[in-house]
């Protein structure tokens, strides 16, 4: 399992993102050298964790939960096929191309050690929206990603450190449950009635997943 390639984006105007000054940092580039990964701050006011990523629309991206973005080179291989397009490493907005690595398969809290120094922790999928669509250009792009169920993982930086192409990765902590990215995001999407199964992940889950699990299990009319 290694780092395949390290993606950072820079600020770009575009007209398919609601942000409001129209601007996205989707378009991530792999680069050379080491970068920097720290936890950037909450939510709201935090960004990205890359030193020189861009995360341009922090009321959905961004901050300590959502620190890195990780998609397995396997996985974009798969949409190439049924595209017919080549897709470059961070073409779907990603900071870390990984090989033989299934992250969509990673457990909530899984924990990787990228190179020497530096430790994430899976929070979540990725839930496509409108600028991941019209960055890609693909007709019904949302439905179609959200259909597949491989949305890679957002992490969060357990240890902070530095990390560059070809570094190792290894999984240093696989938790107690059976909580997987990939059924984290069904539950979130086409599969509501699995939310309250989320929860097994305690603190390890996303606060706003967790929120909603919580808010679910409210409304559910009781012994259903």
């Amino acid at each position: 399992m290694k780092l395949l390639s390290l993606n950072l984006g820079r600020p770009v105007a575009v007209d398919y993102t609601d942000q409001p000054l129209g601007v996205t940092g989707i378009d991530k580039r792999p680069v050379d050298g080491r970068v920097r990964v720290t936890a950037p701050g909450p939510k709201g006011t935090g960004a990205s964790g890359l030193a020189g990523d861009a995360v341009c629309d922090l009321r959905h991206h961004g901050g300590d939960d959502q620190a890195v973005y990780a998609f397995a080179r396997e996985d974009l291989d798969a949409w190439e096929r049924e595209l017919g397009r080549p897709l470059p490493n961070g073409s779907f907005g990603e900071n870390l191309t990984t090989e033989e690595l299934d992250v969509s398969g990673a457990l909530i809290g899984e924990r990787w050690r990228v190179g020497s120094e530096l430790v994430l922790e899976v929070t979540s999928g990725r839930i496509p929206c409108r600028t991941f669509q019209g960055h890609l250009g693909e007709r019904g792009w949302v439905r179609r990603f959200t259909h597949r169920g491989a949305p890679g993982a957002y992490l969060r930086v357990i240890e902070p450190g530095e990390t560059r192409t070809g570094d190792p990765i290894e999984i240093v902590h696989r938790p107690g449950h059976d909580i997987t990215v990939a059924l984290q995001f069904r539950a979130s999407t086409t599969e509501r009635h699995l939310l309250p199964d989320l929860l097994a992940a305690g603190d390890a889950l996303h606060p706003e997943t967790a929120a909603a699990a919580r808010r679910y299990m409210q409304m559910r009319p009781a012994g259903n």
